[in-house]
């Protein structure tokens, strides 16, 4: 542990956040950007079409049973409101 506190102004300086980036790499950024980002796109692993339908039919599925569960819950509540304060 160390036996000096810490003060706001006593802490060390954090890197900003240009820190690695050469000079010379941060004039080219613009174009830098398109060709970083299209060759992390082509590392991508698209899914198969089935895998895809699959995929999206099951998160349909769920959104929707979800969706009637809270539906039912919402009924079932209002109608106890119902009975209670008739």
């Amino acid at each position: 542990m160390d036996p000096t506190p810490q003060t706001p102004d006593s802490k060390e300086a954090e890197p900003s956040p240009d820190a690695s980036i050469s000079p010379a790499a941060a004039s080219a950024v613009p174009d830098g950007f398109a060709a970083a980002t299209l060759a992390e796109l082509r590392k991508v692993v698209w899914p198969s079409r089935q895998q895809l339908f699959s995929e999206s039919v099951a998160v349909i599925l769920m959104v929707s049973l979800s969706a009637a569960a809270i539906a039912a819950i919402d009924r079932f509540y209002g109608w106890g409101a119902n009975q209670v304060f008739r």
